[in-house]
């Protein structure tokens, strides 16, 4: 399977992996759409922001609604299945690599997903604001015949990204987004990117994080709901599952590429956690392949 969301060199920034559509910019033609209306992994950050109407995304093969005000963000390596046009939908999304985001003067915890939840509602005030940035980078980079300096892009995708941040932990419990749980929780979260297939123990990975395995237990409990052994166990389904959707892998070479010793083991944990069998997956993703 193809990889999504390279940006085209027309429609970027010079100097930015960056690029910016609307509603104003026509979707393609049904018959495009058929062709490229398969999972494909991301390779940049992808968020959209839905001004009126409503639209369905399939995002790690979850159906996500967005209405009215809502927005939705996907991450990289994350499995996306681009929806059909959808009548009288006003929009605007925009997508940055990871070198993009780098050249920012901040972080943004939000991008980690620290509280499990990929939409953002806002309120009307916040919402006419980040209405506003979404213009305005539409403008600098899509409308505009000139190009626009590289500084002065930046400054609109932070303040933008800021927005978003603010948002995201908004009526949540009382959360200081520099605080130290939150910030050993993105700790956790990066250590389980960083070494999936090598599946760490929790106590190494506690021991890498300066905690006690009873204190990285509470800290991954508090922000994701299960326990640290869990989350770990789930992220490998989820990059099994995107790998079943994207790669022509068999079993035992997914396995052994996720890191497990034995493809009778994690053919078990596979259907235990997700219901299903991987030949059953398989066989589905198959014989849409034949459609």
């Amino acid at each position: 399977m193809q990889e999504t969301n390279k940006i085209p060199d027309s429609l970027q920034n010079d100097k930015l992996k960056i690029k910016i559509n609307s509603d104003e910019n026509p979707y393609h033609s049904v018959d495009i759409q058929q062709k490229i209306y398969q999972p494909r992994k991301l390779t940049s950050y992808f968020i959209v922001f839905i001004e009126s109407g409503s639209i369905t995304y399939n995002l790690d093969l979850q159906d996500i609604t967005l209405t009215d005000g809502q927005l939705l963000f996907g991450m990289p390596n994350q499995v996306f299945t681009p929806p059909y046009k959808a009548d009288n939908l006003k929009y605007f999304k925009v997508l940055f690599d990871e070198n993009t985001l780098a050249l920012l003067p901040q972080q943004f915890p939000f991008l980690i997903n620290p509280l499990n939840s990929q939409t953002i509602i806002f309120d009307n005030a916040a919402k006419q604001r980040v209405k506003k940035s979404f213009e305005i980078l539409n403008q600098i980079l899509h409308v505009d015949k000139h190009p626009t300096d590289t500084e002065i892009v930046l400054a609109y995708l932070n303040s933008l990204l800021v927005e978003l941040n603010s948002a995201y932990f908004k009526n949540k419990e009382p959360i200081n987004i520099l605080n130290t749980n939150l910030s050993k929780f993105i700790e956790f979260k990066l250590a389980v990117e960083t070494h999936l297939t090598e599946q760490p123990s929790v106590n190494a990975i506690a021991e890498k994080l300066a905690l006690t395995t009873n204190s990285l237990y509470r800290i991954v409990k508090e922000y994701s709901g299960v326990s640290p052994k869990d989350f770990f166990t789930n992220r490998l389904i989820i990059e099994a599952q995107r790998k079943l959707h994207y790669s022509n892998l068999s079993v035992k070479e997914l396995a052994y590429e996720l890191g497990f010793n034995d493809p009778d083991y994690f053919s078990r944990l596979f259907k235990k956690c997700t219901g299903k069998s991987v030949s059953e997956v398989l066989e589905t993703r198959q014989d849409l392949s034949r459609e």
